[in-house]
């Protein structure tokens, strides 16, 4: 397990549209790699690696969620909105950087019933004292992310911006790995998967695949009095069978258990009753692309502490190459 690569990936911050600074990153990480690359106009990085086979598209987003400046009161306290799905309850008191590095702290107004909390009823804190003096360092649009830094020890990983900085992380790990790929692979690192997959929607007019396979994170249903799914840790990669997206296409299903079997991979089902993931996108594009999805299980996703395991990463890695090493019967 490439920690050094985990901890650095998940360390650049970088919301939805704000995703140059790791797309950087990550194209410094695979140039030696590939064949050629592009940054389309929305900006996402596509990677080709050609190959002898139909044309594969893989796809995991760089973005993250965060917070926008709506309103800045005259006490200097900063109203915003959400980038992607955030959760109040999840969210109070959580530590907040700005892309010119203006640290804060997400609070709420003081309430007679705190379970009414909602996001209306919140403000970030950058210890300004009017509006005056937070205008000096904040304005209308800009855009925040959780400050948290990644924490990574023998068995895990912790760390706002696994969604989907391990997607990410597990391509580009398979793609050092890859020797003989059956298909011509398209790797893309995609923008704005949070505010609805706006990056897969138009990449995959680039790259017009025959199949698709996206990466991302997936409830780990394993903690106290969760929901009654499939997918936990250290079950090991998880092969996606629906989510609100998209029904995963059986012959992308078969064959992601025919690469697990064959290696001896550990794996696992996954079924999520909320969210999506690129493969959303990807599916309907012109007359349909049987596309599939594998997950990564993540505990407390969307939050300032969103945990994995290094076992289900590796298992991760693993199967996407066998996978992209095998034709599809």
């Amino acid at each position: 397990m490439n920690k050094d690569l985990l901890k650095k990936i998940c360390s650049i911050k970088g919301a939805s549209s704000e995703e140059d600074n790791i797309s950087k990153f990550i194209l410094n990480e695979i140039k030696g790699l590939i064949d050629k690359h592009s940054f389309d106009k929305m900006g996402n990085l596509i990677a080709h690696k050609k190959g002898s086979g139909k044309k594969m598209m893989l796809a995991g987003h760089m973005d993250q969620i965060g917070m926008m400046v709506t309103f800045i009161e005259k006490e200097g306290f900063i109203r915003f909105t959400n980038i992607g799905g955030l959760t109040p309850t999840v969210i109070h008191c959580a530590r907040v950087i700005f892309s010119n590095g203006i640290t804060g702290i997400v609070n709420c107004e003081r309430l007679e019933d705190p379970t009414k909390i909602t996001l209306d009823k919140m403000f970030i804190d950058i210890g300004a004292v009017s509006r005056e003096e937070a205008e000096k360092h904040v304005k209308i649009g800009d855009i925040c992310v959780f400050a948290n830094e990644p924490i990574i020890d023998d068995h895990k990983i912790m760390t706002p911006y696994l969604d989907d900085r391990i997607g990410c992380f597990v391509m580009i790990e398979a793609l050092k790995k890859i020797k003989k790929p059956a298909f011509d692979l398209y790797f893309v690192f995609t923008v704005q998967e949070e505010v609805g997959l706006i990056g897969a929607k138009t990449s995959v007019y680039t790259v017009d695949p025959d199949y698709g396979l996206s990466f991302d994170v997936t409830i780990s249903a394993d903690t106290p009095k969760a929901r009654k799914l499939p997918q936990k840790f250290d079950g090991g990669a998880c092969i996606k069978i629906k989510d609100s997206s998209l029904l995963c296409h059986p012959l992308m299903i078969k064959h992601m258990e025919k690469c697990a079997k064959a290696a001896k991979i550990k794996y696992q089902y996954e079924i999520l009753e909320m969210g999506g993931t690129d493969s959303g996108a990807i599916h309907v594009h012109k007359g349909g692309v049987p596309s599939g999805v594998l997950s990564i299980p993540t505990r407390y996703i969307h939050s300032m502490n969103e945990m994995a395991r290094l076992s289900d990463i590796q298992d991760s890695i693993d199967l996407t190459v066998k996978i992209l090493e095998t034709a599809i019967d």
